[in-house]
């Protein structure tokens, strides 16, 4: 059973980085592609940023480009999401999502396993 948990949210103030971790166990990491979703209260949950199994493929939504960056250590198991320059608008609940394909990961419908989500809240 593929299980995902997720660390690194906080409180933190506009402007500063924060650093998201996601940890994969019970199948081989590198089969994986990997996604991080947000959902910001009473809004619906939107793809951030996605990467492939090996990490030849990345995308990042527009709406962050420039700001934050997707990783992955396979040795680790991890997939990575730094985040800098962070606004109020960023404030949400971070999720981690895992499927066998980058265009499968980046739409909620085509996640396999999710993430229990991180709590990250931007102050003004």
């Amino acid at each position: 059973q593929v299980q995902l948990v997720e660390s690194g949210g906080g409180l933190v103030q506009a402007g500063d980085s924060l650093r998201l971790s996601c940890t994969l166990s019970g199948r081989t990491f590198s089969d994986y592609a990997m996604g991080w979703f947000r959902q910001a209260p009473g809004k619906e949950r939107a793809i951030v940023a996605a990467i492939s199994g090996r990490g030849y493929v990345t995308y990042v939504a527009d709406s962050v480009k420039g700001r934050f960056t997707i990783s992955r250590d396979n040795a680790k198991n991890t997939v990575y999401l730094q985040m800098n320059s962070l606004k109020p608008e960023d404030t949400a609940v971070y999720y981690c999502a895992a499927d066998e394909t980058v265009s499968n990961v980046k739409r909620i419908s085509g996640v396999e396993v999710w993430g229990q989500g991180t709590l990250v809240t931007v102050s003004s």
